[in-house]
């Protein structure tokens, strides 16, 4: 589901892969999707990641950067993000502060048993920093061309 908003977004630090630092108000002048997903190298979360990587010069052509986020470690992204070839840089957020702040940590449930973890979420942010829409509870099918489409239509 989609919902479009326009609501700025807190300034944040994360660290990510290639030893980047990301700040969120040094990347104004450019929009940003961050997508959220569970953990590296399960199925649906390798499938999103490779669309995304698939779209990218799209997105590139539409100024926007991509960001993933999970609560894996910076090595385990390195890994992943290597594997998949991704051109984009994955955030570690083990301390769950980003997913946080995006309200992504949701109870769920897998055996039986609740848990804490993150649902799989996309949010576009507009080049001036607000949160222009976002998408939760996301199916991995056909996701990425929408938010592309949506990337596409806010730079336009």
């Amino acid at each position: 589901m989609t919902v479009i908003i326009d609501q700025p977004i807190p300034a944040f630090t994360a660290q990510a892969t290639s030893g980047q630092s990301v700040n969120l108000d040094a990347l104004k002048g450019t929009q940003l999707v961050i997508y959220f997903y569970p953990k590296d190298n399960t199925p649906g979360c390798t499938t999103e990641g490779q669309e995304f990587r698939d779209l990218h010069a799209d997105f590139v052509a539409a100024n926007t950067l991509i960001l993933g986020v999970s609560k894996d470690s910076l090595r385990t992204h390195e890994n992943f993000k290597a594997k998949q070839g991704f051109p984009f840089e994955l955030i570690s957020d083990s301390d769950e502060s980003l997913c946080r702040l995006f309200d992504v940590i949701q109870l769920k449930q897998m055996y039986g048993k609740e848990y804490e973890g993150i649902e799989r979420s996309t949010f576009l942010i507009d080049k001036h920093g607000a949160l222009r829409r976002e998408w939760r509870k996301v199916k991995v099918k056909g996701h990425v061309a929408e938010v592309l489409q949506a990337a596409q239509d806010l730079n336009s």
